[in-house]
């Protein structure tokens, strides 16, 4: 499982009201998207935004962020983001009351580039 965290600064003229509201209008349409098994939506009062993505793979996510998502940010908030990957070894889900350990993804996906 890789974990991506995703942000970029907000441009003045969207603040936490416009943020909410275009957040909550662009959620369902992350539903399916190949290999993402999560997005939470984050807002700071620090002025960034962005996402956590959950994805099945490294190649998942790559693939993702690029062609027209990429675009698409840069369009609305003026620059590309800033994206960086975590593998994840383990998941405590309080909600469910389950622990995951997770096999590496280091074989592989973590050599090609990015």
């Amino acid at each position: 499982m890789i974990t991506a965290t995703v942000r970029y600064k907000l441009p003045a003229h969207i603040d936490y009201d416009a943020c909410r509201a275009h957040f909550h209008k662009i959620a369902p349409g992350f539903q399916p998207v190949k290999g993402l098994i999560s997005k939470h939506f984050i807002w700071s009062e620090s002025g960034w935004a962005g996402g956590v993505y959950q994805w099945e793979t490294l190649e998942d996510a790559r693939r993702f962020y690029g062609g027209s998502w990429l675009d698409g940010i840069v369009e609305r908030y003026g620059m590309p983001p800033q994206i960086e990957f975590y593998e994840v070894f383990a998941l405590t889900d309080n909600r469910r009351g389950t622990v995951e350990l997770f096999a590496s993804e280091r074989e592989g996906a973590w050599n090609s580039s990015t």
